[in-house]
């Protein structure tokens, strides 16, 4: 096939390039600047710069496509509800531009607003301000192939720049790894190249389902991984209030335990790479 990849570059877009790659599959990636451009030609990959605001040059790279895979995302989280309308609006524009055809959009989402122990038929919080499910939702019921691929909270792997490390850099600063309240709320998790292979298998079986969990460890207490990252600093690991955590506190509570049972089924699909409290018990988690 060839795919079209938003976030190309990202933590979460580049594994699935080098993935579909690997694979035989022929890629474009959406890039922003020369320098990104440039380490996807590196590896084989073709070009499309634009931005997220690009909608007419996403759209053509898309109508270009066999199938199209969206990881791009804005995560500046002071500007987090004109990131989600912008998700949205580029959603739509993919869509749009494969409409009348069978050819499969996978989109990017995540756990939170979901139920504790959520199974790949649950439905978000419709109140959620992220719609990247409802769209994809949406342009299915359009008869669009459209479905969701759902990651876990810790998308992990050396080189992460996503909630742990902003977890790494709060003990570094406070002399303290916490969890809040008991810390007995759970995580799930996925080593990245795991979840790669999540969206190329299920592009591989035309994404056949609304939703797919792309979560090896499903269920992982938050005092553990903060145990773990005391542990590698060498700090206390105590239990602190909301104000410790600031912005991050509802992620630090939130239960986004969930399974895997019907995707792995579904896709023949088992994660093979290092779980999340073994990944992040390296010395190379804390460097930099």
């Amino acid at each position: 096939m060839h795919v079209f990849v938003t976030g190309a570059t990202g933590w979460v877009g580049s594994a699935v390039v080098h993935e579909l790659l690997a694979a035989g599959h022929r890629v474009t990636g959406q890039a922003r600047s020369p320098e990104k451009a440039g380490a996807l030609s590196a590896i084989g990959a073709g070009i499309v710069h634009a931005t997220l605001d690009d909608l007419d040059t996403l759209r053509a790279a898309a109508a270009d496509a066999d199938a199209v895979v969206h990881t791009a995302f804005n995560h500046d989280f002071s500007r987090f509800i004109e990131n989600c309308a912008q998700d949205r609006r580029v959603i739509e524009a993919l869509g749009d531009a494969l409409a009348g055809s069978s050819r499969p959009l996978l989109v990017t989402s995540g756990l939170l607003g979901l139920p504790r122990g959520a199974v790949e038929t649950d439905l978000p919080d419709p109140a959620s301000p992220r719609q990247s499910e409802p769209t994809a939702r949406a342009l299915a019921e359009r008869g669009i192939r459209a479905a969701t691929v759902r990651l876990p909270p810790s998308v992990h792997g050396l080189g992460e720049h996503g909630f742990v490390p902003i977890l790494i850099a709060l003990a570094q600063r406070t002399g303290v790894s916490a969890y809040l309240d008991d810390g007995a709320n759970c995580w799930s998790g996925v080593h990245r190249q795991d979840a790669a292979r999540v969206y190329r298998f299920a592009l591989e079986q035309a994404a056949a389902a609304p939703v797919y969990h792309a979560i090896a460890d499903e269920a992982v207490p938050f005092k553990r991984i903060a145990e773990v990252i005391g542990a590698q600093l060498k700090l206390p690991v105590e239990s602190r209030g909301a104000e410790h955590f600031g912005w991050f506190a509802r992620m630090a509570g939130a239960n986004m335990a969930a399974s895997s049972a019907a995707t792995r089924a579904l896709l023949g699909w088992a994660p093979v790479e290092p779980a999340l409290l073994a990944d992040l018990d390296q010395p190379g988690y804390y460097a930099g």
